[in-house]
């Protein structure tokens, strides 16, 4: 018996699709579409906040600075004219702020520019309220130099600093109690003369915070410090114990309901919110155990309890990833397994540890709310610490703390900082995450 076939059925072609397979492929086309569209969408997104941060913080990498020859005049810095340090630094900086003031009075005149502002005391708002500090620490640090006349590069107040970047506009001093219309107006003049400029500004990168009164003067310099001592106290602490506690959990220990216990806290852990760990921080390291508040040592010890359990996960996924064979071969050689583990499975899964490591360094060096419970957001840090051992006890502050303090100021100058550090917190952590990936690379084996 053979099969027929009258032609009364048609049979589907090879070349032309039919209707459901025309409906797959402009399903297929639809789908890669929506996903086309949310790439160019994040990265639209992506470009516009980079865009923000730079344009808003740019200007913090900028200061502007006068020029000035300052007369250090004996009669007010060493009345008893013997030179004596002690008598020297009697004088605050209220006895040199005169000096600075006419100095730039002096500027005025000498250049020519036509204004009405006549005294000395008509153009103190030109000036932070820096300067006298800055020429004071000159003076008793050379104090054979009084008498003579020395050439100061001294901050510009915020105000002006704000006029020449651009932030400040003439509607604004209308409203403005610290700058008036004719100081902007001079200004301008001095800099056409050459005695205000505005350049790179390394005090922002490498120098404190300051005072609300002296907002041109902030730094986050020290703040990089206390970021870098907590990401030691992270490092030292979290590395360790999540490999040691993986390598059981993942090697050694029985499949029961207390390791099941433990893996579903671990990950529960993960996701509990960061101002819990402060809290939690506040109370055991603080209160109990009374460490010094606003520490780095503490900030490093509530940011680790923070980092484990995302350590451990990553950890484990790596140790799960090397395959049974690499073990059963290993033992099969007689190894032990603590020999297994350590000769053969952890390099192979050294990338992946690397990796999260490094991810949950950059997720703890961007915390803010853990610090906000350990006191260091209303720590000012003004100074750098002495010493390896000062800077793990002595009260700092961090990267993301100063941002927040920072924001929360009053002074536009400081909002301008704000944006600045982000920009550097950025950059470090871009830096951890090239780093990441470098070291996946470097010790990235194939089986």
């Amino acid at each position: 018996m053979t099969d027929t076939h009258d032609g009364s059925v048609a049979r589907p072609s090879l070349i032309q699709p039919d209707t459901r397979t025309r409906r797959r492929n402009a399903a297929e086309a639809r789908f890669r579409a929506c996903g086309l569209a949310a790439v160019v969408i994040g990265l639209i997104c992506l470009a516009g906040l980079l865009g923000a941060i730079v344009m808003n913080g740019a200007g913090a990498f900028q200061q502007t600075f006068i020029h000035l020859s300052v007369h250090l005049d004996p009669a007010k810095l060493d009345k008893k004219g013997n030179r004596d340090i002690e008598d020297i630094k009697k004088v605050s900086t209220f006895g040199y702020a005169p000096l600075v003031q006419a100095a730039l009075l002096q500027a005025v005149q000498d250049h020519g520019i036509d204004t009405p502002l006549t005294r000395a005391k008509d153009v103190k708002h030109l000036i932070s309220a820096s300067a006298p500090a800055q020429v004071r620490d000159y003076v008793v640090a050379n104090p054979d130099q009084i008498g003579t006349t020395v050439t100061f590069r001294v901050l510009a107040s915020s105000r002006v600093d704000g006029y020449i970047k651009g932030r400040v506009t003439r509607e604004d001093v209308a409203r403005d109690k610290n700058i008036s219309v004719e100081q902007l107006d001079l200004a301008d003049a001095l800099v056409d003369a050459g005695v205000i400029a505005k350049t790179f500004n390394t005090g922002f990168i490498l120098g404190a915070d300051a005072s609300e009164s002296r907002p041109e003067q902030a730094g986050i310099g020290v703040a990089m410090l206390g970021s870098f001592f907590m990401m030691l106290v992270v490092l030292g602490l979290s590395l360790p114990i999540s490999v040691a506690a993986s390598i059981y959990l993942e090697e050694f220990a029985p499949r029961n309901r207390l390791t099941d216990l433990i893996e579903v806290n671990i990950s529960n852990l993960a996701a509990v919110p960061s101002i819990v760990y402060g809290i939690l921080g506040l109370a055991v390291f603080i209160q109990f155990a009374h460490l010094p508040q606003s520490a780095p040592l503490v900030g490093g010890l509530v940011l680790t309890l923070m980092t484990l359990p995302t350590i451990i996960i990553a950890t484990r996924a790596s140790l799960k990833s090397v395959p049974p064979s690499i073990r059963d071969a290993a033992l099969g050689v007689g190894a032990s397994r603590m020999q297994s583990v350590l000769h053969h499975v952890l390099p192979l899964a050294m990338p992946g540890i690397l990796t999260g490591t490094i991810i949950g360094l950059a997720q703890a060096l961007g915390e803010t709310a853990p610090l906000l419970l350990i006191g260091m957001m209303g720590y000012v840090a003004t100074n750098y610490p002495g010493g390896l051992a000062s800077g793990f006890f002595d009260p700092n502050s961090a990267m993301p703390a100063q941002i927040y303090e920072w924001a929360k100021r009053a002074d536009p100058a400081y909002y301008e900082r704000a944006w600045g550090g982000i920009i550097i917190l950025m950059v470090f952590l871009l830096a951890m995450n090239i780093i990441a990936i470098i070291l996946r690379r470097r010790f990235e084996q194939r089986w």
